[in-house]
Protein backbone atom coordinates (compact mmCIF):
# COMPACT_ATOMS: atom_id res chain seq x y z
CA UNK A 1 0.00 0.00 0.00
CA UNK A 2 1.19 3.68 -0.85
CA UNK A 3 2.96 5.07 2.16
CA UNK A 4 2.09 8.25 0.72
CA UNK A 5 -0.30 10.41 3.79
CA UNK A 6 -2.41 11.56 0.95
CA UNK A 7 -3.34 8.15 -0.53
CA UNK A 8 -7.42 7.24 0.08
CA UNK A 9 -8.67 4.34 2.36
CA UNK A 10 -8.90 2.54 -1.49
CA UNK A 11 -5.81 2.11 -2.28
CA UNK A 12 -4.56 -1.21 -2.49
CA UNK A 13 -1.64 -3.38 -2.80
CA UNK A 14 -0.26 -4.90 -6.22
CA UNK A 15 -1.50 -8.45 -5.30
CA UNK A 16 -4.84 -6.63 -4.28
CA UNK A 17 -5.05 -5.02 -7.99
CA UNK A 18 -3.69 -8.48 -9.56
CA UNK A 19 -5.91 -10.94 -7.94
CA UNK A 20 -8.81 -7.93 -8.84
CA UNK A 21 -7.88 -7.60 -13.08
CA UNK A 22 -7.73 -11.07 -13.41
CA UNK A 23 -11.69 -12.09 -13.88
CA UNK A 24 -11.42 -8.39 -15.96
CA UNK A 25 -8.69 -9.28 -18.06
CA UNK A 26 -10.11 -12.67 -18.81
CA UNK A 27 -13.44 -11.40 -19.83
CA UNK A 28 -11.17 -8.60 -21.67
CA UNK A 29 -9.03 -11.09 -23.58
CA UNK A 30 -12.61 -13.13 -24.65
CA UNK A 31 -14.24 -9.76 -25.85
CA UNK A 32 -10.60 -9.16 -27.96
CA UNK A 33 -10.28 -12.46 -29.14
CA UNK A 34 -14.05 -12.57 -30.55
CA UNK A 35 -13.59 -9.50 -32.75
CA UNK A 36 -10.19 -10.56 -33.85
CA UNK A 37 -10.79 -14.48 -34.76
CA UNK A 38 -13.47 -13.26 -37.47
CA UNK A 39 -10.46 -10.99 -38.62
CA UNK A 40 -9.34 -13.47 -41.38
CA UNK A 41 -12.73 -15.76 -41.58
CA UNK A 42 -14.21 -13.09 -43.13
CA UNK A 43 -12.79 -13.35 -46.71
CA UNK A 44 -14.71 -17.72 -46.81
CA UNK A 45 -17.76 -16.29 -44.61
CA UNK A 46 -18.33 -13.93 -47.50
CA UNK A 47 -17.73 -16.49 -50.26
CA UNK A 48 -19.98 -18.72 -48.04
CA UNK A 49 -22.79 -16.52 -47.86
CA UNK A 50 -22.34 -14.44 -51.33
CA UNK A 51 -21.47 -11.93 -49.09
CA UNK A 52 -20.28 -8.23 -51.08
CA UNK A 53 -17.25 -6.10 -50.42
CA UNK A 54 -19.85 -3.23 -48.53
CA UNK A 55 -20.94 -6.78 -46.50
CA UNK A 56 -16.74 -7.51 -45.53
CA UNK A 57 -16.86 -3.92 -44.51
CA UNK A 58 -20.45 -3.80 -42.48
CA UNK A 59 -19.68 -6.53 -40.61
CA UNK A 60 -17.40 -5.02 -38.73
CA UNK A 61 -19.11 -1.51 -38.83
CA UNK A 62 -22.25 -3.08 -37.48
CA UNK A 63 -19.66 -4.12 -34.16
CA UNK A 64 -17.74 -1.19 -34.40
CA UNK A 65 -20.67 1.53 -34.47
CA UNK A 66 -23.01 -0.73 -31.31
CA UNK A 67 -20.29 -0.73 -29.58
CA UNK A 68 -19.43 2.93 -29.63
CA UNK A 69 -22.60 4.24 -29.31
CA UNK A 70 -23.14 1.90 -26.19
CA UNK A 71 -19.70 2.91 -24.60
CA UNK A 72 -21.20 6.11 -22.94
CA UNK A 73 -24.43 4.37 -21.80
CA UNK A 74 -22.07 1.92 -20.12
CA UNK A 75 -19.89 4.52 -18.68
CA UNK A 76 -22.16 5.91 -17.24
CA UNK A 77 -24.09 2.77 -15.80
CA UNK A 78 -20.53 2.13 -13.86
CA UNK A 79 -21.19 5.76 -12.48
CA UNK A 80 -24.44 4.68 -10.80
CA UNK A 81 -24.54 0.77 -10.68
CA UNK A 82 -22.30 -2.04 -9.58
CA UNK A 83 -19.27 -2.40 -12.04
CA UNK A 84 -18.80 -6.15 -11.48
CA UNK A 85 -22.43 -6.89 -12.02
CA UNK A 86 -22.54 -4.72 -15.26
CA UNK A 87 -19.33 -6.38 -16.03
CA UNK A 88 -21.24 -9.92 -16.00
CA UNK A 89 -24.03 -8.82 -17.51
CA UNK A 90 -21.85 -7.74 -20.67
CA UNK A 91 -20.42 -11.30 -20.99
CA UNK A 92 -23.59 -13.10 -21.14
CA UNK A 93 -24.80 -10.49 -23.84
CA UNK A 94 -21.61 -11.49 -25.50
CA UNK A 95 -22.07 -14.70 -25.43
CA UNK A 96 -25.95 -14.42 -26.90
CA UNK A 97 -24.28 -12.50 -29.82
CA UNK A 98 -21.31 -14.98 -30.48
CA UNK A 99 -23.86 -17.75 -30.80
CA UNK A 100 -26.08 -16.16 -32.49
CA UNK A 101 -23.13 -15.18 -35.21
CA UNK A 102 -22.36 -18.97 -35.49
CA UNK A 103 -25.82 -20.42 -36.39
CA UNK A 104 -26.27 -16.78 -38.85
CA UNK A 105 -27.52 -18.22 -42.88
CA UNK A 106 -27.31 -14.77 -43.81
CA UNK A 107 -25.52 -11.34 -44.10
CA UNK A 108 -28.94 -9.94 -42.38
CA UNK A 109 -28.42 -12.06 -39.68
CA UNK A 110 -24.85 -12.08 -39.00
CA UNK A 111 -25.40 -8.39 -38.97
CA UNK A 112 -27.67 -8.41 -36.38
CA UNK A 113 -25.53 -10.57 -34.02
CA UNK A 114 -22.20 -8.33 -34.78
CA UNK A 115 -24.70 -5.76 -33.46
CA UNK A 116 -25.17 -8.06 -30.33
CA UNK A 117 -21.67 -8.55 -29.92
CA UNK A 118 -20.93 -4.93 -30.40
CA UNK A 119 -22.91 -3.60 -27.33
CA UNK A 120 -21.38 -5.76 -25.23
CA UNK A 121 -17.64 -5.05 -26.23
CA UNK A 122 -18.72 -1.24 -25.26
CA UNK A 123 -19.78 -2.69 -22.02
CA UNK A 124 -16.33 -4.88 -21.65
CA UNK A 125 -14.21 -1.44 -23.15
CA UNK A 126 -15.86 1.09 -20.96
CA UNK A 127 -16.16 -0.92 -17.96
CA UNK A 128 -12.77 -1.82 -17.77
CA UNK A 129 -11.17 1.23 -18.19
CA UNK A 130 -13.63 2.45 -15.22
CA UNK A 131 -12.92 -0.49 -12.78
CA UNK A 132 -8.75 0.23 -13.25
CA UNK A 133 -9.90 4.11 -12.55
CA UNK A 134 -11.36 3.36 -9.67
CA UNK A 135 -8.80 1.17 -8.11
CA UNK A 136 -5.49 2.49 -9.05
CA UNK A 137 -3.81 6.02 -9.03
CA UNK A 138 -2.62 7.67 -12.30
CA UNK A 139 0.65 7.21 -11.27
CA UNK A 140 0.47 3.77 -11.40
CA UNK A 141 -2.21 3.38 -13.70
CA UNK A 142 0.27 3.18 -16.40
CA UNK A 143 2.13 -0.55 -15.88
CA UNK A 144 -1.56 -1.78 -15.21
CA UNK A 145 -3.29 -0.52 -18.36
CA UNK A 146 -0.06 -1.84 -20.11
CA UNK A 147 -1.25 -5.23 -19.00
CA UNK A 148 -4.31 -4.99 -20.43
CA UNK A 149 -2.64 -3.57 -23.30
CA UNK A 150 -0.84 -6.70 -23.04
CA UNK A 151 -3.87 -9.10 -22.99
CA UNK A 152 -5.37 -6.74 -25.75
CA UNK A 153 -2.12 -7.51 -27.97
CA UNK A 154 -2.07 -11.65 -27.11
CA UNK A 155 -6.12 -11.34 -28.13
CA UNK A 156 -5.21 -9.78 -31.14
CA UNK A 157 -2.51 -11.75 -32.25
CA UNK A 158 -4.35 -15.20 -31.03
CA UNK A 159 -7.46 -14.28 -32.64
CA UNK A 160 -6.32 -14.46 -36.29
CA UNK A 161 -4.02 -17.09 -35.74
CA UNK A 162 -7.31 -19.34 -33.90
CA UNK A 163 -9.20 -18.27 -36.30
CA UNK A 164 -7.21 -18.92 -39.74
CA UNK A 165 -6.32 -22.08 -37.92
CA UNK A 166 -10.21 -23.03 -37.75
CA UNK A 167 -11.50 -21.77 -40.50
CA UNK A 168 -8.93 -24.48 -42.23
CA UNK A 169 -10.03 -27.07 -40.31
CA UNK A 170 -13.00 -29.13 -40.50
CA UNK A 171 -14.83 -27.34 -37.91
CA UNK A 172 -15.57 -24.33 -40.52
CA UNK A 173 -15.54 -21.06 -39.96
CA UNK A 174 -18.60 -21.17 -37.63
CA UNK A 175 -16.78 -22.11 -34.78
CA UNK A 176 -14.71 -18.88 -34.83
CA UNK A 177 -17.61 -17.46 -32.86
CA UNK A 178 -18.53 -20.95 -30.77
CA UNK A 179 -15.25 -21.07 -29.21
CA UNK A 180 -15.23 -18.11 -27.74
CA UNK A 181 -18.19 -19.33 -24.99
CA UNK A 182 -16.25 -21.41 -22.83
CA UNK A 183 -13.97 -18.84 -22.57
CA UNK A 184 -16.67 -16.37 -21.31
CA UNK A 185 -17.93 -18.76 -18.87
CA UNK A 186 -14.21 -19.27 -17.63
CA UNK A 187 -14.26 -15.42 -17.13
CA UNK A 188 -17.94 -14.89 -15.35
CA UNK A 189 -16.20 -17.60 -12.85
CA UNK A 190 -13.26 -15.42 -12.56
CA UNK A 191 -14.85 -12.21 -12.43
CA UNK A 192 -17.07 -13.66 -9.26
CA UNK A 193 -14.56 -15.02 -7.56
CA UNK A 194 -11.37 -12.09 -7.71
CA UNK A 195 -13.14 -9.23 -8.88
CA UNK A 196 -14.16 -7.29 -5.19
CA UNK A 197 -14.60 -3.43 -5.63
CA UNK A 198 -16.45 -0.96 -3.43
CA UNK A 199 -20.09 0.00 -4.93
CA UNK A 200 -21.54 3.12 -3.63
CA UNK A 201 -25.08 3.74 -4.97
CA UNK A 202 -25.69 7.00 -6.58
CA UNK A 203 -29.17 8.87 -7.96
CA UNK A 204 -29.70 6.64 -11.06
CA UNK A 205 -31.24 8.84 -14.25
CA UNK A 206 -29.95 7.63 -17.86
CA UNK A 207 -30.59 10.00 -20.59
CA UNK A 208 -32.36 8.03 -22.94
CA UNK A 209 -33.49 10.35 -25.76
CA UNK A 210 -29.76 11.53 -25.84
CA UNK A 211 -28.70 8.01 -26.40
CA UNK A 212 -31.67 7.63 -29.11
CA UNK A 213 -30.22 10.43 -31.11
CA UNK A 214 -27.00 9.45 -30.45
CA UNK A 215 -27.41 6.31 -32.17
CA UNK A 216 -30.17 7.59 -35.04
CA UNK A 217 -27.32 10.11 -36.03
CA UNK A 218 -24.22 8.14 -36.33
CA UNK A 219 -25.98 5.81 -37.82
CA UNK A 220 -27.70 7.50 -40.88
CA UNK A 221 -24.30 9.43 -41.64
CA UNK A 222 -22.57 5.90 -41.96
CA UNK A 223 -25.52 4.14 -43.81
CA UNK A 224 -24.66 7.50 -45.97
CA UNK A 225 -21.38 6.78 -46.62
CA UNK A 226 -21.04 3.14 -47.16
CA UNK A 227 -23.89 3.40 -49.97
CA UNK A 228 -22.85 6.75 -51.78
CA UNK A 229 -21.56 6.81 -54.82
CA UNK A 230 -22.66 3.23 -55.39
CA UNK A 231 -24.76 2.74 -58.88
CA UNK A 232 -27.09 0.24 -57.41
CA UNK A 233 -28.02 2.79 -54.52
CA UNK A 234 -27.45 6.28 -54.99
CA UNK A 235 -25.32 9.11 -55.91
CA UNK A 236 -22.83 10.89 -53.82
CA UNK A 237 -24.90 14.47 -55.01
CA UNK A 238 -28.51 13.19 -54.72
CA UNK A 239 -31.51 13.98 -53.17
CA UNK A 240 -31.14 11.15 -50.87
CA UNK A 241 -27.77 11.95 -49.55
CA UNK A 242 -29.10 15.42 -49.01
CA UNK A 243 -31.53 13.68 -47.00
CA UNK A 244 -29.45 11.26 -44.88
CA UNK A 245 -26.35 14.05 -44.45
CA UNK A 246 -28.93 16.97 -43.59
CA UNK A 247 -31.27 14.20 -41.44
CA UNK A 248 -27.85 12.85 -38.90
CA UNK A 249 -26.60 16.59 -38.48
CA UNK A 250 -29.94 17.89 -37.32
CA UNK A 251 -30.04 14.54 -34.75
CA UNK A 252 -26.67 15.17 -33.61
CA UNK A 253 -27.39 19.12 -33.35
CA UNK A 254 -30.22 18.13 -31.22
CA UNK A 255 -28.03 15.83 -29.42
CA UNK A 256 -25.88 18.85 -28.59
CA UNK A 257 -29.29 21.03 -27.32
CA UNK A 258 -30.34 17.80 -25.22
CA UNK A 259 -27.08 16.90 -23.55
CA UNK A 260 -26.17 20.84 -22.56
CA UNK A 261 -30.10 20.44 -20.46
CA UNK A 262 -30.40 17.55 -19.10
CA UNK A 263 -29.27 16.54 -15.59
CA UNK A 264 -26.60 13.51 -16.38
CA UNK A 265 -26.00 13.29 -20.06
CA UNK A 266 -25.00 10.31 -21.69
CA UNK A 267 -21.59 12.72 -23.17
CA UNK A 268 -20.97 15.06 -20.66
CA UNK A 269 -19.89 18.34 -22.27
CA UNK A 270 -18.72 19.57 -18.88
CA UNK A 271 -15.67 16.81 -18.74
CA UNK A 272 -15.14 16.64 -23.15
CA UNK A 273 -15.09 20.55 -22.89
CA UNK A 274 -12.01 20.19 -20.85
CA UNK A 275 -8.69 20.93 -23.12
CA UNK A 276 -6.95 17.64 -22.55
CA UNK A 277 -10.01 15.51 -22.73
CA UNK A 278 -11.27 17.57 -25.81
CA UNK A 279 -7.95 16.71 -27.80
CA UNK A 280 -7.93 13.47 -26.22
CA UNK A 281 -11.03 12.83 -28.34
CA UNK A 282 -9.83 14.30 -31.86
CA UNK A 283 -6.64 12.34 -31.61
CA UNK A 284 -8.95 8.96 -30.66
CA UNK A 285 -11.02 9.83 -33.44
CA UNK A 286 -8.31 9.84 -36.18
CA UNK A 287 -6.52 6.84 -34.06
CA UNK A 288 -9.63 5.12 -34.39
CA UNK A 289 -9.84 5.57 -38.08
CA UNK A 290 -6.45 4.20 -38.69
CA UNK A 291 -6.57 1.40 -36.35
CA UNK A 292 -9.42 -0.18 -37.43
CA UNK A 293 -9.80 1.39 -40.99
CA UNK A 294 -6.75 0.03 -41.96
CA UNK A 295 -6.01 -2.91 -40.13
CA UNK A 296 -9.61 -4.27 -41.11
CA UNK A 297 -8.17 -4.76 -44.76
CA UNK A 298 -5.10 -5.98 -43.67
CA UNK A 299 -5.65 -9.78 -43.43
CA UNK A 300 -8.34 -9.52 -46.80
CA UNK A 301 -5.10 -8.26 -48.18
CA UNK A 302 -2.86 -11.26 -47.49
CA UNK A 303 -5.81 -13.48 -48.39
CA UNK A 304 -7.64 -12.13 -51.39
CA UNK A 305 -4.42 -9.90 -53.24
CA UNK A 306 -1.50 -12.39 -51.76
CA UNK A 307 -3.60 -16.08 -51.84
CA UNK A 308 -2.19 -16.81 -48.30
CA UNK A 309 -5.01 -19.35 -46.61
CA UNK A 310 -6.40 -17.74 -43.26
CA UNK A 311 -3.72 -19.83 -41.34
CA UNK A 312 -0.98 -17.79 -43.19
CA UNK A 313 -2.84 -14.40 -43.04
CA UNK A 314 -2.83 -14.63 -39.70
CA UNK A 315 0.89 -15.23 -39.41
CA UNK A 316 1.50 -12.15 -41.26
CA UNK A 317 -0.22 -9.99 -39.28
CA UNK A 318 2.35 -11.11 -36.08
CA UNK A 319 4.59 -8.35 -36.76
CA UNK A 320 1.60 -5.59 -36.32
CA UNK A 321 0.62 -7.22 -33.03
CA UNK A 322 4.18 -7.80 -31.98
CA UNK A 323 4.63 -4.60 -32.52
CA UNK A 324 1.59 -3.42 -30.64
CA UNK A 325 2.27 -5.58 -27.65
CA UNK A 326 5.76 -4.12 -27.40
CA UNK A 327 4.69 -0.60 -27.58
CA UNK A 328 1.71 -0.79 -24.90
CA UNK A 329 3.77 -2.66 -22.55
CA UNK A 330 7.07 -0.32 -22.71
CA UNK A 331 5.54 3.04 -22.69
CA UNK A 332 3.32 1.80 -19.97
CA UNK A 333 6.10 0.53 -17.42
CA UNK A 334 8.06 3.44 -18.19
CA UNK A 335 5.39 6.30 -17.63
CA UNK A 336 4.65 4.58 -14.51
CA UNK A 337 8.58 4.51 -13.82
CA UNK A 338 8.43 8.46 -14.57
CA UNK A 339 5.23 10.09 -14.59
CA UNK A 340 5.74 11.60 -18.07
CA UNK A 341 3.42 10.73 -20.73
CA UNK A 342 2.76 13.51 -23.17
CA UNK A 343 6.08 11.96 -24.76
CA UNK A 344 5.16 8.71 -26.11
CA UNK A 345 1.53 10.14 -27.26
CA UNK A 346 3.73 12.45 -29.94
CA UNK A 347 6.68 9.06 -30.31
CA UNK A 348 2.94 7.27 -31.52
CA UNK A 349 1.51 9.20 -33.63
CA UNK A 350 5.52 9.82 -35.17
CA UNK A 351 5.40 6.05 -35.42
CA UNK A 352 1.67 5.50 -36.54
CA UNK A 353 2.49 7.68 -39.19
CA UNK A 354 5.48 6.32 -40.89
CA UNK A 355 4.25 2.64 -40.64
CA UNK A 356 1.08 3.49 -42.05
CA UNK A 357 3.07 5.65 -44.81
CA UNK A 358 5.26 3.06 -45.44
CA UNK A 359 2.26 0.30 -46.03
CA UNK A 360 0.85 2.90 -48.64
CA UNK A 361 3.71 1.54 -51.00
CA UNK A 362 2.84 -1.73 -50.99
CA UNK A 363 1.36 -3.62 -53.95
CA UNK A 364 0.24 -6.90 -54.91
CA UNK A 365 4.36 -7.88 -55.73
CA UNK A 366 5.64 -6.33 -52.28
CA UNK A 367 7.79 -8.82 -50.29
CA UNK A 368 6.12 -9.84 -47.56
CA UNK A 369 9.74 -9.35 -45.49
CA UNK A 370 8.96 -5.74 -46.02
CA UNK A 371 5.29 -5.91 -45.60
CA UNK A 372 6.42 -7.21 -42.01
CA UNK A 373 8.51 -4.08 -41.47
CA UNK A 374 5.74 -1.80 -42.33
CA UNK A 375 3.08 -3.05 -40.14
CA UNK A 376 5.38 -3.83 -37.20
CA UNK A 377 5.80 0.21 -37.04
CA UNK A 378 2.06 0.56 -37.21
CA UNK A 379 1.44 -1.40 -34.26
CA UNK A 380 4.64 -0.13 -32.09
CA UNK A 381 2.41 3.53 -32.77
CA UNK A 382 -0.64 1.88 -31.74
CA UNK A 383 0.26 0.72 -28.46
CA UNK A 384 2.51 3.87 -27.45
CA UNK A 385 -0.69 5.78 -28.18
CA UNK A 386 -4.25 3.56 -27.12
CA UNK A 387 -4.09 3.02 -23.58
CA UNK A 388 -2.25 6.47 -22.94
CA UNK A 389 -4.93 8.63 -24.89
CA UNK A 390 -7.49 7.34 -21.71
CA UNK A 391 -4.63 7.60 -18.99
CA UNK A 392 -3.88 11.24 -19.85
CA UNK A 393 -8.10 11.87 -19.88
CA UNK A 394 -7.97 9.57 -16.37
CA UNK A 395 -5.14 12.50 -14.43
CA UNK A 396 -7.75 15.23 -14.81
CA UNK A 397 -11.15 14.03 -13.93
CA UNK A 398 -11.99 13.37 -10.34
CA UNK A 399 -12.81 9.46 -9.91
CA UNK A 400 -16.81 10.20 -9.58
CA UNK A 401 -16.19 10.92 -13.56
CA UNK A 402 -13.46 8.72 -14.76
CA UNK A 403 -16.40 6.21 -15.75
CA UNK A 404 -18.01 8.26 -17.85
CA UNK A 405 -14.81 10.45 -18.99
CA UNK A 406 -12.94 6.90 -19.99
CA UNK A 407 -16.36 5.96 -22.36
CA UNK A 408 -16.42 8.81 -24.21
CA UNK A 409 -12.78 8.61 -25.47
CA UNK A 410 -13.79 5.20 -25.79
CA UNK A 411 -16.60 6.11 -27.63
CA UNK A 412 -15.20 8.42 -30.45
CA UNK A 413 -11.84 6.40 -30.93
CA UNK A 414 -14.96 3.78 -32.09
CA UNK A 415 -16.90 5.51 -33.80
CA UNK A 416 -13.40 6.82 -35.67
CA UNK A 417 -13.31 3.27 -36.68
CA UNK A 418 -16.54 2.51 -37.61
CA UNK A 419 -16.34 5.78 -40.00
CA UNK A 420 -12.88 4.28 -40.72
CA UNK A 421 -13.92 0.98 -41.83
CA UNK A 422 -17.35 2.51 -44.04
CA UNK A 423 -15.35 5.23 -45.48
CA UNK A 424 -11.97 3.10 -46.76
CA UNK A 425 -14.17 0.10 -47.55
CA UNK A 426 -16.15 2.73 -50.15
CA UNK A 427 -13.05 3.82 -51.31
CA UNK A 428 -11.25 0.39 -51.44
CA UNK A 429 -15.08 -1.37 -53.23
CA UNK A 430 -14.77 1.61 -55.50
CA UNK A 431 -10.74 1.45 -56.42
CA UNK A 432 -10.84 -2.11 -56.78
CA UNK A 433 -13.84 -1.50 -59.37
CA UNK A 434 -11.63 0.42 -61.12
CA UNK A 435 -8.50 -1.05 -61.36
CA UNK A 436 -10.19 -4.80 -62.24
CA UNK A 437 -12.21 -2.54 -64.96
CA UNK A 438 -8.69 -1.27 -66.26
CA UNK A 439 -6.81 -4.71 -65.94
CA UNK A 440 -9.63 -6.93 -67.94
CA UNK A 441 -10.06 -4.56 -70.56
CA UNK A 442 -6.46 -3.98 -70.93
CA UNK A 443 -6.56 -8.01 -71.10
CA UNK A 444 -8.55 -7.93 -73.84
CA UNK A 445 -11.24 -9.84 -71.48
CA UNK A 446 -14.63 -8.15 -72.14
CA UNK A 447 -16.77 -6.52 -68.42
CA UNK A 448 -20.55 -6.81 -68.34
CA UNK A 449 -22.03 -3.54 -68.07
CA UNK A 450 -18.83 -1.77 -68.90
CA UNK A 451 -17.40 -1.98 -65.27
CA UNK A 452 -15.81 -5.18 -63.04
CA UNK A 453 -17.46 -5.45 -59.51
CA UNK A 454 -15.62 -5.86 -56.40
CA UNK A 455 -16.27 -9.10 -55.80
CA UNK A 456 -14.40 -11.17 -52.95
CA UNK A 457 -14.85 -15.13 -54.65
CA UNK A 458 -12.13 -15.35 -56.31
CA UNK A 459 -12.15 -18.97 -56.19
CA UNK A 460 -14.51 -19.64 -59.39
CA UNK A 461 -12.88 -17.27 -61.42
CA UNK A 462 -10.52 -18.25 -64.33
CA UNK A 463 -7.26 -17.88 -63.61
CA UNK A 464 -6.33 -14.71 -66.14
CA UNK A 465 -9.04 -13.14 -64.36
CA UNK A 466 -8.47 -14.28 -61.13
CA UNK A 467 -5.11 -12.92 -61.13
CA UNK A 468 -6.38 -9.30 -62.09
CA UNK A 469 -8.54 -9.45 -59.37
CA UNK A 470 -5.93 -10.03 -57.04
CA UNK A 471 -3.58 -7.42 -58.61
CA UNK A 472 -6.69 -4.79 -57.75
CA UNK A 473 -6.94 -5.42 -54.56
CA UNK A 474 -3.46 -5.38 -53.64
CA UNK A 475 -3.30 -2.27 -55.57
CA UNK A 476 -6.42 -0.27 -54.13
CA UNK A 477 -5.28 -1.76 -50.51
CA UNK A 478 -2.48 0.92 -50.41
CA UNK A 479 -4.77 3.58 -50.81
CA UNK A 480 -6.17 2.73 -47.32
CA UNK A 481 -3.20 3.15 -45.80
CA UNK A 482 -2.23 6.24 -47.48
CA UNK A 483 -5.28 8.30 -46.56
CA UNK A 484 -5.17 6.28 -43.00
CA UNK A 485 -1.23 8.06 -42.35
CA UNK A 486 -2.71 11.32 -43.68
CA UNK A 487 -5.44 11.47 -41.55
CA UNK A 488 -2.96 10.19 -38.14
CA UNK A 489 -1.61 13.84 -38.75
CA UNK A 490 -4.51 15.42 -36.98
CA UNK A 491 -3.96 13.09 -34.18
CA UNK A 492 0.33 14.01 -34.05
CA UNK A 493 -1.32 18.21 -34.09
CA UNK A 494 -3.54 17.50 -30.87
CA UNK A 495 -0.87 15.58 -28.46
CA UNK A 496 1.22 18.63 -29.31
CA UNK A 497 -1.22 21.00 -27.83
CA UNK A 498 -1.36 18.56 -24.99
CA UNK A 499 -0.67 20.43 -21.37
CA UNK A 500 1.48 17.52 -19.66
CA UNK A 501 0.53 17.46 -15.92
CA UNK A 502 2.32 14.85 -13.87
CA UNK A 503 0.55 11.65 -13.08
CA UNK A 504 -0.92 11.79 -9.33
CA UNK A 505 -0.55 9.38 -7.22
CA UNK A 506 -3.59 9.13 -5.69
CA UNK A 507 -6.66 7.56 -6.90
CA UNK A 508 -9.31 10.65 -6.61
CA UNK A 509 -8.02 14.39 -6.97
CA UNK A 510 -7.44 16.00 -3.74
CA UNK A 511 -8.45 18.87 -2.42
CA UNK A 512 -4.72 20.55 -1.80
CA UNK A 513 -3.94 19.30 -5.52
CA UNK A 514 -7.09 21.10 -6.35
CA UNK A 515 -6.30 24.11 -5.07
CA UNK A 516 -2.46 23.87 -6.41
CA UNK A 517 -3.49 22.92 -10.02
CA UNK A 518 -6.32 26.37 -9.55
CA UNK A 519 -3.33 28.80 -8.40
CA UNK A 520 -1.46 27.67 -11.15
CA UNK A 521 -4.24 28.13 -13.44
CA UNK A 522 -4.92 31.34 -12.23
CA UNK A 523 -1.45 32.64 -12.96
CA UNK A 524 -1.78 31.81 -16.41
CA UNK A 525 -4.99 31.75 -18.63
CA UNK A 526 -8.62 30.78 -18.00
CA UNK A 527 -8.56 27.81 -21.13
CA UNK A 528 -5.94 26.43 -18.71
CA UNK A 529 -7.69 26.74 -15.34
CA UNK A 530 -10.50 25.07 -17.38
CA UNK A 531 -8.47 21.89 -18.66
CA UNK A 532 -6.86 21.92 -15.26
CA UNK A 533 -9.82 21.21 -13.25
Amino acid sequence: MSSQPAAPPLAMTHRQIMEALTGLLAAFFTAILSSTIVANALPTIMSDLHGTQTDFAWVITAALLANAVTTPIWGKLSDLFNKKLLVQLSIVIFVAGSVMAGLSETIPLLLTARVIQGVAMGGLTALAQSIIGTMIPPRDRGKYSGYMGAVMAVGTAGGPLLGGFIVDSPLGWRWTFFVCVPLAVVALILLQITLKIEHIKRHVKIDWLGSILLTSGVSLLLIWVSFAGNPAYYDWVSWQSAAMVGGGVVLLALLVLVESKVEQPIIPLKIISERTTALAIIASVAVGIAMFGSTTFLGQYFQVARGATPTEAGLLTLPMIAGNLTGSVVSGLLISRTGKWKGYLIGGSILLIGGLGLAGSMDHTTELWQAGIFTAILGVGLGMLMQNLVLAVQNTVRASDIGSASASVAFFRSVGGAIGVSVLGAILSSRVSELATQGLAAAGIPVAGGSAGASMDLVDMPAPVREIMRAAYGDATAEVFLISAGVVVVALVSVLFIKERPLRRTVDIQPAADAEANHDAESTTPELASANR
